[in-house]
């Protein structure tokens, strides 16, 4: 039963719990792991040096087009970071991920 973690990069611990906690509530990842990381990107014709949050989420395999655009509306960056890892865990973990949350169908 493999399931996805979804990595996701956000501006601020506030921005990574606000949409966290939606995905959450809504029940279309199970949970999330945070970490504080130091991002170096091109944007907009300059290199550039910020502290961002990384969310680790992790879901059905089958919510990844669900969580594509349910991220992309609720994130506060015009290009968010949105990485699909498909991953395989002990099968007590696995059921777990699949117990707590709902099949989301593709978006029309």
């Amino acid at each position: 039963m493999p399931f996805i973690a979804v990595y996701i990069t956000h501006e601020s611990i506030e921005a990574a719990n606000n949409l966290t906690d939606a995905l959450i509530e809504e029940k279309a990842i199970a949970c999330a792991n945070q970490l504080p990381i130091e991002s170096a990107y091109w944007w907009q014709g300059a290199v550039h040096r910020e502290s961002e949050i990384v969310t680790l989420v992790k879901s059905r395999a089958e919510n990844w087009n669900y969580l594509q655009k349910r991220i992309t509306e609720l994130h506060p960056y015009e290009v968010p970071c949105i990485v699909r890892f498909d991953v395989c865990a002990n099968r007590a973990y696995e059921e777990w991920i699949h117990e707590v949350t709902n099949p989301f169908p593709t978006p029309g």
